[in-house]
């Protein structure tokens, strides 16, 4: 008898979903977090309804590697010395602010000039991404105003049993990854 490849919970079941336009759910650093494909339009209008959350807002790229962030940033516009203190806390749970490549479309950035990315040390994301073959957009998974999801039982909870969710466990960190501004150097959030 031949296994399915496609099981629901799987890394090739949530790369599948990814690749038809899906928002699906993974563990992340502290929290699970909704993601999808950064560049389909569909896919993204179906996580902000689904997030109930406003465009306005936009998104964090989170990846398995810097190569997978570079199309969608002005890497003319960071030095040296920022691409090396970036590099020097990642991978891991820090996301940084950083000039947006122009052509990227709104969702990304929102209302803000800067784009949010994370190059993640959780095993999952890394395989996630590396399987799915670039960033995902990311954010918590939960309803605007409820609680982050920390485990597949809240997942269920919030968004139903056919869900589609990569299973597994966070990475154990109590607060949301810190949020730093490239340029500045502020702490824009504490994690």
């Amino acid at each position: 008898m031949k296994l399915n490849p496609y099981l629901f919970g799987t890394i090739n079941f949530c790369v599948n979903e990814l690749h038809q336009q899906k928002v699906i759910a993974y563990p992340t650093e502290a929290v699970f977090a909704l993601g999808c494909d950064p560049n389909s339009k569909i896919a993204v209008k179906n996580l902000l309804s689904i997030k109930q959350r406003s465009i306005k807002k936009g998104f964090i790229l989170i990846a398995s590697n810097y190569t997978q962030l570079e199309p969608y940033i002005a890497k003319d516009k960071l030095t040296v010395f920022q691409l090396e203190r970036m590099f020097s806390s990642w991978p891991g749970p820090i996301t940084y602010l950083v000039p947006a490549a122009p052509h990227i479309p709104l969702w990304f950035t929102g209302a803000f000039k800067s784009l949010a990315i994370r190059v993640s040390n959780h095993p999952i994301v890394q395989n996630l991404c590396n399987n799915f073959g670039k960033p995902l957009i990311t954010t918590s998974a939960n309803l605007s105003g409820q609680p982050p999801c920390r485990k597949l039982a809240d997942i269920k909870k919030q968004f139903g049993s056919k869900f589609p969710v990569l299973n597994g466990e966070t990475g154990g960190y109590l607060n949301p990854s810190e949020i730093r501004d490239i340029i500045t150097g502020e702490i824009i959030r504490h994690g």
